[in-house]
This record gives C-alpha cells, sequence and structure tokens, in this order.
C-alpha cells in the first residue's frame, strides 16, 4: 500500500507548506537526506499556544505532535514530490513547552512518531530526542523537526 493509500485510509489531507516565520528554508536536501526545520504545532490555522503539564494535558500535547507530524508530511512531499520515494524517517526533534515538573515529553512525542510508523511502516521507525523547553516560538505547545532519507 502507497503512503498516499495510508494517509487517505486515516483521512489525512496533506497542507501545503507553511511561508517560513524567519530567516530559514522550511528545508534543505544534501546528498540523500532531507532536513526539514521545525514545524509549531497549529490549531485552527494559528499556533496552539501552552504549556504542557500547566495549561494542556499529555493528551492534548500527544495530540499536538501528530498534527506536526502531517506538516512535516506536507513538507516532505513538497520537498520530494513524492513520499513513497522516502526510504526511512531518519530523526525527530521533539520540543516540548513545559511547566518545569512536567516529566512526559517522550509521550507528547509519541504522536508523531506513532503517525510515521502507521504511515512508513518500518521505514517510519527512527531515532528521537524529546526536550521540555521553557518556551517555544509564537508560544506555540510543540515543535518538531525532523530528517528522511531518500532513494
Amino acid at each position: 500500500m502507497s503512503v498516499y493509500d495510508k494517509l487517505s485510509a486515516l483521512g489525512i489531507s496533506l497542507p501545503p507548506v507553511a511561508p517560513p516565520a524567519a530567516a530559514f528554508s522550511p528545508f534543505v536536501r544534501t546528498g540523500n537526506l532531507i532536513f526539514v526545520s521545525g514545524h509549531i504545532a497549529k490549531k485552527e490555522g494559528q499556533p496552539w499556544t501552552g504549556k504542557l503539564g500547566a495549561d494542556l494535558n499529555t493528551a492534548q500535547g500527544k495530540e499536538a505532535a501528530r498534527d506536526v507530524a502531517i506538516q512535516l508530511l506536507g513538507t516532505l512531499h513538497a520537498a520530494t514530490g513524492d513520499l513513497n520515494s522516502i526510504v526511512g524517517i531518519v530523526k525527530l526533534m521533539v520540543l516540548v513547552n513545559s511547566a518545569v515538573s512536567f516529566t512526559e515529553q517522550h509521550l507528547v512525542a509519541n504522536g508523531a512518531s506513532e503517525l510515521f510508523g502507521e504511515i512508513f511502516g518500518n521505514r517510519g521507525q527512527h531515532a528521537r530526542s524529546a526536550f521540555g523547553v521553557a518556551q517555544i516560538p509564537l508560544g506555540s505547545c510543540v515543535e518538531i523537526e525532523l530528517i528522511a532519507e531518500l532513494r
């Protein structure tokens, strides 16, 4: 089953690439690797704001991370022209806007990791870092960057 068939079965439509909010490129390709810049969580087209452990719970953070993964897929599609050309998702870096006492960043990050597994199967298995941070641009609750390998 193609990546696009899996997306369709999950009811996922890929969003267009969001224009950068600062001086950077949404993605850069070097050799067979694509580095995708950080994407922030959005709700109804606006930054999904708040701190995990204060304003938002872990389930909401996981949902936000899944939303970011869908945005990342849209950017990967724009970068490659065909998501089926992805050999694998290599690495995610997940930043979670966290209250000082919040310690479930890894569970929030699962929202993205699990979606990549659903979409790409074994090719979606990746290395990952998940960090609690004091703030993310525009007050967003989650930001994720990605590295993928192409054929």
